[in-house]
């Protein structure tokens, strides 16, 4: 049996976006799955849209993720199959564009963009196909002498496939089933460039998924209209026999209406669109990325696998194990998926949850250094232990925890409007005699002496301690709060109480 050999294929121009990420993990998934290898190999072909930087890019995001690759960029360069950037296999490709020419399965073009612009105002929905090429500038009206002297004398030209019309193109599709195309509906398509001696994607993708011994082309539904002009390529070359099965993913979808997701929506809604923060060397833009944005790469990985593709159960949360042993592209959806960000944001909230509080606590302790707060690492963790559950974000735990490290100076207007009494600075004041004499500040203990003290004194209760909340935080928010004393400490928890009496004014 042939073995699983996936590539996930790439241009170098600009930042990977997210639909590209979840191609690459369901390669990466299905080809763990069946014990098989994944590719990266770059296609650079079209030199006027590289951007510096992005070959790196895409490297550091995968790396980030956990999808490991087992041959080419940013693995093993120097691999059996190297090498593995396309703009260094010219002459590779040159020597199948030479065997095309020679069987008469393609033809040279000398048409210049003038031309084939004019003609396209000449012919409604102008095709270059068997019906217009003998109208057209090329080696099948002009003479084989003709032809070889434009050549010599630097004429620029392109290489087209002939493809023969009313014929149905068969493509088997792992998603999606049968899809039959009539070859009347497909151009001529270039195939090389004398311009900058590259070929175009689909003679590079053919000839390297052959020569890469590519069992299976997972790739996004938008490279589907090019799957018949591809079976057709592996027919002209004789390389049916091992042509790699295909399989065209659903697309990702706006969060809302309809269409392809786009960077757009990201900017318009609040969420990334790609893996990490790009900056575009041309303009300066920086873009955000899940990494920066706090995301655990193990929710963004979980939040993406579901995104087209189900397990048949009700499980949500899986490891990339688990994503493994269950992957199979017959669960994966023809139809598109709307993009959740929501979800991911869910998706985050649960792994925070999952990941212990000394883990937590330590990546905390880097943004409390950025403030200017230096606490023992217990403590942080004790701290984590009280607040994370109200987190999706551990960038957003100084929010939920702030009034740990730093006593409120201010007090919520509305909570004071609505919880400051007459009564309430007289009461504070007894609290703090009441807190002075507990000898053991555990929130055990200091919990059952204060309510007997509200209950002796028939205070009510819920009067008592929204005020005695307010005081501490400063807001109406954060855990237990005898839990919050206990961290602050006597001395602490006395000072802002006495702090809140002194400064609050009705």
């Amino acid at each position: 049996m042939r073995k699983v050999r996936v590539r996930f294929a790439p241009s170098p121009t600009g930042a990977l976006h997210i639909g590209g990420v979840r191609t690459a993990l369901y390669n990466y998934l299905f080809a763990k799955k069946h014990g098989g290898d994944m590719l990266l190999r770059i296609e650079d072909t079209d030199s006027a849209r590289f951007v510096p930087g992005a070959e790196d890019y895409i490297i550091e995001s995968l790396n980030w993720l956990g999808i490991g690759i087992d041959e080419g960029i940013g693995c093993n360069a120097q691999g059996p199959h190297a090498p593995y950037r396309q703009s260094e296999r010219k002459a590779i490709y040159r020597k199948y564009v030479e065997q095309l020419l020679s069987a008469g399965l393609a033809y040279i073009a000398f048409d210049t963009p003038a031309e084939l612009d004019a003609k396209r105002s000449e012919i409604s929905n102008f095709q270059y196909d068997a019906s217009t090429r003998g109208m057209m500038t090329n080696s099948l009206t002009l003479s084989a002498t003709e032809v070889q002297s434009r050549i010599e004398n630097g004429d620029q030209y392109v290489v087209r496939i002939k493809i023969e019309p009313n014929e149905d193109i068969k493509v088997q599709d792992l998603i999606r089933g049968e899809v039959v195309i009539n070859s009347s509906i497909i151009d001529d398509k270039v195939l090389f460039k004398s311009s900058d001696e590259l070929p175009t994607y689909h003679m590079a993708n053919v000839v390297d998924d052959y020569l890469m011994e590519i069992s299976h082309v997972i790739r996004g539904e938008e490279w589907l209209p090019s799957a018949p002009l591809h079976v057709l390529l592996y027919r002209y070359l004789g390389w049916t026999d091992v042509m790699p099965q295909f399989a065209h993913l659903p697309l990702l979808l706006k969060p809302d209406g309809n269409g392809k997701l786009s960077k757009r929506d990201g900017d318009r809604l609040g969420f990334p669109v790609f893996p990490l923060n790009w900056k575009d060397p041309k303009t300066g833009e920086t873009s955000s990325g899940y990494r920066e944005a706090g995301y655990f790469p193990e929710a963004v990985v979980n939040f993406l696998s579901l995104l087209g593709w189900n397990s048949g159960t009700e499980q949500e949360i899986f490891s990339m194990k688990e994503l493994i042993d269950q992957f199979s592209l017959d669960r994966v959806s023809k139809s598109g998926a709307k993009f959740d960000y929501e979800k991911g944001k869910w998706f985050n909230h649960k792994y925070l949850q999952l990941k212990s509080n000394d883990e937590i606590a330590d990546i905390y302790q880097n943004i409390l250094k950025e403030k200017g707060i230096s606490v023992a690492l217990d403590k942080v963790v004790k701290i984590v232990s009280l607040v994370k559950e109200r987190a999706n974000f551990v960038t957003e735990l100084w929010n939920q925890s702030s009034f740990f490290f730093v006593a409120p100076v201010e007090y919520d207007a509305k909570t004071i409007q609505k919880r400051w009494k007459a009564e309430t600075p007289a009461q504070m004041t007894e609290l703090v005699s009441v807190l002075k004499a507990i000898s053991e500040f555990t929130p055990e203990e200091t919990e059952r002496i204060v309510k007997d003290w509200i209950t002796e004194k028939e205070y009510n209760l819920g009067g008592v301690m929204n005020a005695f909340r307010l005081s501490i935080v400063g807001e109406p928010k954060g855990p237990h709060m005898f839990d919050i004393i206990a961290l602050l400490g006597k001395d602490e928890t006395i000072a802002r109480l006495e702090r809140a009496v002194n400064t609050i004014n009705i």
